[in-house]
């Protein structure tokens, strides 16, 4: 069961991240919009079940979660301590002295392409974009490059903050153009 380090405020004002002291994932990222979409899902099912929450997103040793606009945090955030320590850590090395998430690699549809420009712009946003979102509870995942399109979903903090559907996003358009490719957009979804 992880014990919580510390909470933190997101720029997100409806989201909060939980910092812990063990990981709850094997360096993979797990995002839930709602009770439906959490209901296999033991840690986030849980977290919807105290009420007022919109949105449940995990990694590693991060959870972050968002609460409908009415609820105030006073109020809910003693109760979503409650799962988020219940929740089962999970062992963070795998055999070979790494963490998870240095063998799992991007997202899928980066292991699963050969392109190597979609290869490059992976590389540029573990490096220089995902450090920073997962610093404000958030995380970005590759949904597909087509011709000169990058589809990519913003999660957890980020889903639904209105500075990742701006400025982050021209910041990281621009990131590409300049460095990898000047024709491609960046469409959220």
């Amino acid at each position: 069961m992880p014990k919580i380090a510390d909470i933190q405020e997101t720029p997100n004002p409806n989201a909060v991240k939980f910092i812990l002291k063990e990981p709850v994932s094997h360096g993979t990222s797990h995002s839930f919009k709602s009770f439906e979409d959490a209901r296999d899902n033991t840690l986030a099912k849980s977290i919807f079940e105290t009420g007022s929450v919109v949105s449940v997103f995990y990694m590693d040793k991060m959870v972050t979660v968002e609460k409908t606009d009415d609820a105030e945090w006073d109020e809910i955030l003693p109760d979503l301590a409650v799962p988020i320590r219940a929740a089962e850590a999970v062992a963070t090395t795998n055999g070979n002295g790494k963490g998870a998430a240095a063998t799992v690699g991007g997202a899928i549809a980066v292991a699963a392409s050969d392109d190597p420009k979609l290869a490059q712009i992976n590389e540029l946003l573990d490096e220089r974009i995902r450090p920073y979102l997962a610093s404000d509870g958030g995380w970005l995942e590759i949904i597909e490059l087509t011709d000169t399109e990058l589809r990519i979903r913003y999660e957890g903090a980020c889903g639904s903050c209105p500075s990742s559907l701006t400025g982050t996003l021209m910041a990281i358009e621009n990131m590409i153009k300049e460095e990898i490719d000047p024709n491609i957009t960046v469409v959220a979804t």
